[in-house]
């Protein structure tokens, strides 16, 4: 386990402890590296809102980590295998509005989503031939569109 990954999950066994979140921090090996994976009494928590603590608590241990961690890794953190499971609906909802945009030749518009989801949908369709994908808007109301090439050029 690397030194920031250690320090990480201390930090937010902390936080847990001062919080009186029953929680705490076991490190998993994945193929993309370690994972933070946050499980106890209290994890459903983390998963409400889809997810929007556990993003939040993500995008804290990585400010105050992130400067010890190679260049372009990040640390992650997990409950009960949620971010998977996120992930394939994502991947779902992107493929279902690609073809609904197929058939319609009308863009399709999320909701507005966090920076992590949205690159999921880009990723998904990024290699559509007749689709393109962008984020629009600002802040936490940004939001991703998808739109059938032709009509992306016109716009």
């Amino acid at each position: 386990m690397s030194e920031a990954t250690q320090q990480a999950a201390e930090f937010l066994e902390n936080i847990f402890d001062q919080t009186g979140l029953q929680l705490r921090v076991k490190v998993k090996q994945s193929v993309s590296g370690e994972i933070l994976d946050l499980e106890g009494h209290d994890a459903e928590v983390l998963q409400a809102q889809t997810g929007e603590l556990l993003e939040s608590l993500q995008h804290l241990v990585n400010q105050v980590f992130g400067r010890s961690l190679a260049v372009g890794e990040r640390l992650v953190c997990d409950v009960h295998g949620f971010r998977a499971t996120r992930e394939a609906e994502l991947q779902a909802m992107a493929n279902l509005a690609a073809s609904r945009v197929r058939q319609t030749g009308v863009a399709f518009t999320f909701e507005p989503m966090s920076a992590n989801e949205r690159r999921i949908i880009h990723l998904t369709l990024a290699d559509s031939p007749d689709l393109s994908t962008e984020s629009i808007g600002e802040g936490a109301e940004r939001k991703l569109r998808i739109s059938p090439k032709s009509a992306a050029r016109h716009s």
